[in-house]
């Protein structure tokens, strides 16, 4: 994390989830980070705050408090005020960019921000009803507390509009594709254009050049399809609801099993969306939904915890023999994410039983990742094996920042 100085532009990227936010200030020269911070547990009666800084002796400062945030928008207020105790005076932001989830066909890049922006968002607010919300509070609250300060809307879909027809449309009437919207969209777009830029970078191959099965694994979690740079394919749907098991999300599922439970179980429309999202995935099969929680209590003995694992790895490896389909070629596969990049058990087992296809661990490797770029994969791999730790900020400053240039 890099000193503050008063020579420089400075970007503050806001990145509001369902329940939180993230967000870093970087200074534009370099993009180098100097602030960071997070408000989670938003609508709680006790939010987390923590900030972290470079204080004018150099040494690095925290802020850790417990606060009243009953929305996005006091949450975003109070952000504002410690940013502004962590910088000197006459430091604010110069340009603010803001992660939305979703973009539709509409938007296939970054944007400056308008009234006509916003209203194409609310639009939007159907194909994304527990995402774009927050990310329209966000925006809301910044543009009232910095009125003057160019702000850009960074999409997650964005990066997935390469998708071909094959990939993005569904086997349903093609009225619903044209009248409402119905395609796979894709999301984690930032972090795979970022991911696919470094791993690039690392193999030595231009990025046009590059074929890459990117697993993007956290609480959401997804694989996507890269051939010569661009997303081909990738296992979110319409929504971040399909694809992989997820740590409250189901994935994949017979779409007759929600009119099965609305006839056999009694639920309406608004308990099925809530229990595909919020009870679903780890939460739904072992009772809790950090990875690390359900590692923990699998090696306990807990069944329904192991039983999770293998069902998270098994769909993950389907995915993979899928695009090496869908490829041909795959130049690496890469983790990433914050189970990507720290589970040692959830690598391993994703990639057993994938032997024949290439793809085979180092145990002692994957077991001695540190920072940066790892590779894990033995010396009999016929595919490289990489972890490659994502930065999904750094990338929405990136392209808010190509776009007011």
């Amino acid at each position: 994390m890099a000193e503050i100085t008063t020579d420089s532009h400075y970007i503050l990227v806001i990145n509001c989830g369902s329940s939180s936010v993230k967000y870093r200030l970087f200074a534009s020269a370099e993009l180098e980070e100097i602030v960071r911070g997070s408000l989670e547990r938003i609508g709680a009666p006790e939010s987390d705050f923590k900030q972290y800084w470079v204080g004018a002796d150099g040494s690095e400062q925290r802020r850790h408090d417990s606060v009243a945030a009953p929305d996005h928008v006091v949450g975003i207020r109070y952000i504002f005020r410690a940013l502004a105790d962590a910088l000197p005076n006459g430091i604010a932001p110069t340009l603010i960019a803001h992660r939305v989830v979703h973009g539709g066909e509409r938007y296939q890049a970054a944007v400056v921000i308008d009234t006509e922006v916003i209203d194409n968002l609310r639009a939007l607010v159907p194909l994304a009803p527990l995402h774009n919300p927050a990310n329209l509070a966000g925006i809301d609250a910044a543009l009232a507390l910095c009125p003057d300060v160019p702000q850009v809307a960074v999409f997650d879909t964005a990066f997935h509009q390469s998708l071909p027809p094959e990939a993005y449309l569904y086997g349903v009437p093609r009225h619903w594709y044209e009248q409402f919207q119905v395609r796979r969209y894709g999301f984690h777009g930032s972090s795979c254009r970022y991911v696919t830029a470094r791993t690039a970078e690392w193999l030595g191959k231009p990025v046009a050049q590059t074929n890459l099965i990117v697993l993007h694994l956290g609480n959401g979690a997804s694989a996507t399809a890269i051939r010569n740079g661009c997303s081909v394919d990738t296992s979110m749907g319409m929504t971040p609801l399909e694809g992989l098991l997820m740590g409250t999300r189901s994935g994949d599922l017979d779409p007759s099993i929600l009119l099965y439970m609305q006839r056999r179980g009694g639920l309406n429309n608004e308990e099925l969306e809530s229990v595909l999202n919020q009870e679903s995935g780890l939460k739904g099969l072992s009772g809790v939904s950090d990875m690390r929680d359900v590692i923990a209590r699998a090696e306990q003995g807990d069944a329904w915890a192991r039983r999770a694992i293998e069902i998270y790895c098994y769909r993950i490896r389907k995915f993979i023999g899928a695009y090496c389909a869908v490829l041909g070629r795959v130049d690496a596969l890469v983790f990433t994410g914050g189970v990507g990049e720290n589970s040692v058990t959830i690598r391993e087992n994703c990639c057993d039983s994938l032997k024949a296809m290439g793809f085979v661990v180092d145990a002692a490797r994957n077991a001695s990742v540190a920072d940066g770029i790892t590779e894990i994969q033995c010396s009999s791999s016929a595919t490289r094996i990489l972890v490659v730790p994502t930065n999904e900020e750094l990338q929405i400053a990136r392209d808010a920042l190509e776009v007011v240039r």
